[in-house]
């Protein structure tokens, strides 16, 4: 599948291509290449290759041509056919209905415009992220400019709080970057002009930086290297605008539904023709009932019928805290096959909390009410020093506030106002050498603190604190340490070490920080954890009985990712933890042998292009597809996804407009919650289409038996009759059906398949051949009887000012309230397809219960106002006609019930077949333990790294171990690898 680039040669490919230069060579070249200086362009300069390169905005490509796009809304097969009715209506007169129906299909095209629009709005928010005004260096001076006019080989100046306007690379200095937005990380990370990173991925490279990403600390000179569309915010722009919505299952339904609809009516009505000829009916009388045919088989309440419900369901959805933005989306959330969830602030709280430590003591219990040892309450003080976050201000680094939480806990709080009066020197934390280090004084005395990689404050440390008592730091006890790292580490835990080093009265803090990070006493572990949601493992649980599977891909560890998946329940199939660069390696037969093993999948540091591969290949195998993601880069997966679920609180604005629904509490038992939604609103829209399509039966029979009797008997209902009925009595009760509770076991069944047809024979025997052939009997017997108790023979004229003639208005208006009445009777029988009414509460549905009054009040209306007579042709019923439409709707109720019952049983009855043999389990990979002999020091984590790509050198470099060990980490890391179908170079 071709993707962007996004490894090492990404921009050198670019360069080839675009005559730009490579960002990774020397800088003294990059300058050279850029016709610039560290003094920065002239005003001259600058404004000359603004004219060439264009704002550094990003732009669309192709403008929306919205006239087009909104007259594609008025050739929707349902709308077409819903302007054929209101033709029909307009020929036989009822001008008011023609308008009515009209009406609706505006409405419906200007709300289906509007919500595709406001999905075409992801690009135009990633323009929230450029700054509106940059510093740079121009002609040796610094000045502010507009961040639009900044263009390749402008200095620009980077400062602590200032987001950065363009790619750039670093000249000088070094600063604290959030790169959130672009790669899902969460913590800062250190970027500086000393570091030369020519491997790897772009978006690691430790000397660039990057448009959209914002500073958290230092300051730095950096000259720009892509503006506009050419920068990674750019391109992930680009991507997104190449990423295209498919139309959903229940549109494409709803076409096909439409298609067959429009040919029933049109065949049935192009079949009355010589049918009532050949019965001997004049031409224009045959022509006329024709029209009275296709008018009774186009149900013009379905299309707004199918639009309230779903918008109904958006309703439900968004008090239950997932906002939708496109109505036919809900029907999608039913069809789920496949979660992909992020880990972060959706499995999780997004609230980084210790749960453990560990001191020479031991590991200590913090929940545990005795008295805190000593070592706990120092171990606590010195990481609580050691941080630059504000608790009170909810400012800072997720895992800093936990520090500071943890001091609170155990009664030794580091106020940050205390703790900045006290410090003396910062040395901020940098990746590269895992640690942090800050200078305070205490009572007089200077004490340096640091916390850090365990590996790392280990390699440092030459003393340990042990109860209370500094002691050297024996090769026995680097190897205790190490296997509580390990035990930590593990449960998906992660660990930092805490150190300290008290120095001599009157000494100042170390200027160097390889000298303040020297001789060490270390105090303890820390290991946290970002807690899992209380609600999400049920969600889980519910999500499997359901049929779904659950992946998890994320820009986290893949220990930790794993360890947090556990706890919720996923993986109850097995589970597999697949790195980027892995899946990067994979070809597509491969990943598509992955997805099928049936287990749930960890893809950890997943790139955009990553997110994009799994769903389509997911997709590929019928799949539909709910991905979830909150940055930038997760915006192409959001649209390419069924389902794009962005986070409300902790996603960015360009992720809420690119995706399909938006979670207001970022918690993953919301999408469950909404999948049920969509799976009863769903169901609710085949209740209402068999109550539709049940009244058309015995809409029909009435005008075929007319024709078939060549006129001797009298035609039993009218074209308004029909009318009233199709956009009178049948709405509300049919909106209330879309509002229907869940069936029992509605979760407990498997997805349907993505290409399952809404209109299914079954539903359409139900419909047409049980419910509408019953009530067809009921009313045609009603009709006769009632013209027969009046003295009417066969071939008795009945028309106006002959004796029959009541007789006959009277026999139509039972014909016509007994088609209500039998609406009543389907109504109740449509609002379960296998359970009994019983099961789910005869009252249960309030909606239905006001619908069915407003169905009688209006029936009531045409039956009794005499203004109405006139207009609908009937006449006022007397207390025995009454009586015999009355029993109408228990009659078709009760037969429908009983045939549930029937069905209930034969399924009861069916033996139960033998479980299907289980799925082969794929080949297992050898497990490394977690230390290894003879080798203090080593625990999974290496396992981890190497997979990850680190060289057996940077392993012995970072933990600490032989190169004998780092060498068989890295060949089993391969064999591991080799499983995903990672092709090892």
């Amino acid at each position: 599948m071709p993707t962007e680039p996004s490894n090492t040669q990404g921009h050198a490919r670019e360069a080839e291509e675009t005559g730009s230069t490579d960002p990774r060579e020397p800088l003294a070249l990059l300058f050279r290449d850029l016709r610039s200086s560290p003094q920065g362009l002239t005003e001259r300069e600058a404004a000359r290759r603004l004219t060439v390169y264009g704002p550094n905005a990003l732009v669309r490509r192709g403008g929306r041509r919205w006239p087009r796009e909104l007259a594609q809304q008025f050739t929707h097969p349902l709308a077409l056919l819903l302007a054929f009715a209101a033709l029909l209506a307009a020929v036989t007169g009822a001008l008011a209905l023609a308008v009515a129906i009209l009406a609706v299909i505006l409405l419906n095209a200007l709300l289906a415009f509007v919500q595709e629009r406001q999905a075409e709005q992801a690009v135009e928010a990633l323009a929230d992220f450029l700054p509106e005004q940059a510093t740079v260096v121009r002609a040796g001076a610094r000045r502010q400019v507009a961040a639009t006019t900044l263009v390749p080989g402008d200095v620009l100046v980077i400062e602590e709080g200032d987001q950065v306007s363009a790619d750039a690379r670093l000249m000088s200095g070094g600063v604290e970057v959030d790169l959130s937005a672009l790669t899902g990380e969460s913590v800062p990370v250190f970027r500086s002009a000393e570091f030369a990173d020519v491997t790897g991925p772009v978006l690691g490279a430790r000397d660039l930086l990057f448009s959209g990403t914002a500073c958290t600390g230092g300051q730095a000179l950096a000259v720009v290297i892509a503006t506009g569309m050419h920068t990674e915010l750019g391109r992930i722009a680009a991507l997104t605008q190449r990423t295209h919505r498919e139309e959903s299952p229940l549109e494409h339904q709803v076409k096909r539904v439409a298609r067959l609809i429009a040919v029933i009516a049109v065949g049935v009505g192009l079949a009355f023709l010589p049918m009532g000829l050949a019965a001997g009916l004049s031409l224009a009388a045959a022509v006329s009932f024709a029209i009275g045919l296709l008018v009774a088989n186009v149900p013009e309440g379905l299309l707004p019928t199918i639009t309230l419900a779903l918008a109904a369901g958006v309703r439900d959805l968004a008090r239950r805290g997932a906002v939708v933005k496109r109505l036919s989306a809900v029907e999608t959330l039913g069809s789920t096959t496949v979660i992909c969830t992020d880990k972060t602030g959706t499995l999780t709280e997004n609230r980084m909390r210790v749960t453990a430590v560990w001191t020479p003591a031991g590991e200590l219990a913090l929940d545990d009410t005795s008295p805190v040892p000593a070592g706990l309450l120092l171990l606590a003080d010195a990481a609580a020093t050691c941080t630059t976050a504000d608790s009170a201000a909810g400012h800072g680094d997720p895992t800093e506030l936990a520090l500071l939480e943890l001091a609170a806990r155990v009664g030794t709080s580091c106020p940050p106002e205390r703790r900045d009066r006290g410090r003396r020197a910062l040395f901020r934390f940098d990746p590269h050498v895992k640690l942090m280090t800050t200078a305070d004084e205490r009572d007089g005395t200077v004490v340096l603190h640091s916390k850090g990689a365990p590996e790392e404050v280990l390699t440092h440390a030459v003393d340990l604190l042990d109860h209370g008592t500094e002691r050297a730091l024996t090769p026995a006890d680097r190897t205790e340490v190490a296997q509580a790292v390990a035990r930590l580490a593990g449960r998906g835990l992660r660990v930092l070490a805490v150190a300290r080093r008290p120095l001599a009265p009157g000494q100042q803090p170390p200027a160097d920080r390889e000298e303040a990070e020297q001789r060490l006493c270390l105090i303890g572990l820390v290991a946290m954890a970002d807690p899992p949601r209380p609600e999400v493992a049920r969600a889980i649980e519910q999500a499997h009985r359901a049929g779904i599977t659950v992946h998890v891909v994320t820009g986290d560890n893949g220990l930790t990712a794993a360890a947090v998946a556990a706890q919720v329940g996923i993986g109850h199939r097995g589970m597999r933890i697949v790195t980027g660069a892995e899946l990067d390696a994979m070809d597509d037969d491969r990943l598509d042998a992955l997805l099928g093993l049936g287990e749930e999948v960890i893809f950890a540091r997943s790139s955009p292009e990553a997110k994009l591969r799994i769903a389509d290949a997911l997709r590929a195998e019928g799949h539909t597809v709910a991905m979830t993601g909150d940055g930038v880069n997760d915006a192409p997966a959001l649209r390419r996804a069924d389902i794009g679920v962005a986070m409300g609180r902790s996603g960015t604005d360009v992720a809420r407009e690119a995706a399909t629904m938006v979670l207001t509490d970022d918690n993953f038992a919301t999408i469950v919650a909404a999948v049920e939604a969509g799976r009863r609103t769903y169901d609710n829209i085949r209740k209402f289409i068999v109550y539709i399509f049940s009244h058309a039966v015995p809409e029909v029979v009435p005008f075929l038996v007319f024709a078939l009797a060549g006129g001797a008997i009298p035609l039993p209902l009218t074209v308004m009759q029909i009318l009233a009925i199709d956009l009178g009595t049948d709405t509300l009760p049919a909106l209330a059906l879309g509002r229907e509770k869940a069936e029992p076991g509605l979760m407990d069944r498997p997805p349907r398949p993505r290409d399952e047809r809404v209109i299914q024979g079954s539903m359409l025997a139900r419909a047409w051949g049980f419910l509408g052939l019953i009530s067809a009997v009921l009313i045609m017997g009603g009709y006769f009887l009632t013209l027969t108790s009046g003295g009417w023979r066969p071939g008795d004229p009945t028309g106006a000012g002959t004796a029959l003639h009541l007789t006959y208005q009277q026999a139509t208006t039972v014909a016509w309230l007994g088609i209500v009445t039998c609406q009543i009777g389907t109504a109740f029988a449509a609002r379960t397809e296998h359970a009994s009414l019983r099961a789910i509460g005869v009252l249960s549905n309030p909606q239905l219960l006001v619908g069915i009054a407003f169905s009688l009040a209006v029936a009531a209306a045409i039956v009794y106002v005499p203004a109405l007579h006139r207009l609908f042709g009937t006449a006022a019923l007397t207390p025995a006609q009454l009586a015999i439409v009355a029993p109408f709707p228990f009659v078709v109720w009760g037969a429908d019930e009983l045939r549930r019952a029937l069905v209930r049983r034969r399924a009861a009855a069916v033996p139960v077949p033998p479980p299907m043999p289980a799925r082969p389990a794929p080949p297992a990979v050898p497990a490394l333990p977690l230390l290894v002999a003879g080798e203090p020091g080593h625990h999974r984590l290496a396992m981890l790294l190497a997979r990850h790509g680190w060289p057996a050198h940077r392993l012995v470099h970072a933990l600490g171990i032989s190169e004998h060990t780092a060498t068989e980490i890295v060949t089993h890391a391969r064999r591991v690898a080799a499983e995903h179908g990672h092709r090892t170079p």
